[in-house]
């Protein structure tokens, strides 16, 4: 069954941005399990891009921010 928040625009994009956002778990995890600031560093990457998809997405689909 769709999500009711898909749209054409969206749907695409659902699958990548479900897999960053697990990404950016285990980034976050894998730094309070080692201490090693590069997992925040690359965990901050992917936020930044995370958001600014969205943005992007919502620009598209004529919402705005």
């Amino acid at each position: 069954m769709p999500r009711e928040w898909d749209t054409p625009i969206r749907g695409p994009w659902n699958g990548p941005i479900h897999n960053l956002l697990k990404a950016i778990d285990n980034h976050t995890q894998q730094y309070f399990l080692t201490g090693d600031e590069w997992h925040l560093q690359q965990a901050t990457v992917l936020r930044v891009y995370v958001s600014g998809l969205k943005t992007w997405i919502h620009k598209q689909e004529g919402f705005k921010d």
